[in-house]
């Protein structure tokens, strides 16, 4: 659709970080490291991959898992920043800010009386956004605050019903999420394989002996630069197999804010064609915890309006990872 002349129709009812970059749910990561503090957990996990965890431990980290999985499924149905919620994306690419409003000649024009003619402009001010409202009665909403202006990193306001996300990147844009998304109707859940801990390891990283940085393709035909930190090694199936380990050098990504993102041979069958994600985490001795049932799709399995990166070819492995999240074939 062209730019300005989008339309939102009236409707009734009204994102963090896993990794807001790669985009899931915060709360995963406090449950998690709930389960890991459980008894008999900790030890093992900074072990060999092979270390056997106790009968405890295993029973705690399934639950753990599994919870997650429902929580997440319970955020994809219905909140209002679910993949589904989503319903426009405006890149800036060259223009220096964007206006929203309910009149014509806004780049994102929203038919809703919750905002007015002329309701915010937003600019791009190096890694951070500058929103300013612009009709008099106009204003949004940082957190719980009510502001009218206010510079802010990459995140989330509130705009009358809507919630519109600054997504940086290095490619910034705005998207717009509505809680009555017609797309809610097509929630059919998640798919996941059982949980499988012999698909967990405590790795260590080898480190790039020159570090250096890639190119990440991205999904909307981005080169997103990453930092190559390093290698993951561990076995299969009795095969060694290695990932390359980046950390995106975007606003918001800290420093050891590691990325896999991977291929396999379920990929296009029973998992997302394009790949899946996995979050790592460093453990207290230095190795990390790579845990393949937390694999999960990236944003664009479900949403046309995200930039997801692209796993690179050195990290397309020539097993099977059954484990973490399958294919649910919501795009179309």
């Amino acid at each position: 659709m062209e730019r300005g002349i989008w339309i939102i129709g009236m409707g009734v009812g009204d994102f963090n970080r896993r990794r807001s970059n790669v985009s899931r749910p915060a709360w995963m990561v406090t449950r998690m490291a709930a389960a890991l503090c459980a008894v008999g957990a900790v030890a093992p996990l900074a072990m060999a991959a092979t270390a056997p965890l106790t009968a405890a431990a295993r029973d705690s980290l399934t639950k753990a898992i599994e919870q997650d999985r429902q929580d997440t499924q319970k955020w994809l149905k219905e909140s209002p920043t679910s993949y589904l919620a989503a319903v426009r994306r405006i890149d800036f690419e060259s223009h220096p800010a964007l206006t929203l409003g309910s009149a014509l000649g806004n780049d994102v024009r929203v038919r809703d009386t919750s905002l007015a003619a002329h309701h915010l402009r937003v600019s791009v001010t190096g890694d951070s956004f500058h929103v300013q409202a612009m009709d008099p009665a106009a204003f949004f909403l940082a957190g719980k605050d009510s502001l009218r202006s206010a510079t802010l990193p990459a995140s989330s306001i509130t705009v009358g019903r809507f919630v519109l996300r600054l997504s940086h990147q290095r490619f910034p844009a705005l998207i717009l999420f509505d809680p009555a998304s017609p797309r809610f109707r097509e929630f059919k859940g998640l798919s996941y394989y059982p949980v499988n801990l012999s698909y967990r390891y405590a790795v260590r990283l080898t480190p790039n002996p020159k570090p250096d940085t890639t190119i990440i393709l991205s999904t909307r035909g981005n080169q997103r630069r990453a930092f190559r930190a390093g290698w993951f090694d561990f076995v299969v199936d009795g095969r060694k197999n290695r990932l390359e380990v980046t950390r995106l050098l975007e606003p918001g990504v800290g420093e050891k804010d590691y990325s896999v993102f991977f291929r396999d041979l379920t990929s296009g069958k029973e998992t997302y064609g394009m790949g899946r994600y996995v979050d790592v985490e460093a453990m207290p001795d230095g190795d990390f915890l790579l845990d393949f049932n937390r694999a999960y799709n990236p944003a664009c399995a479900i949403s046309e309006y995200y930039n997801c990166p692209i796993p690179p070819r050195e990290n397309t492995l020539t097993v099977a990872i059954r484990a973490g999240e399958k294919d649910s074939h919501y795009h179309h």
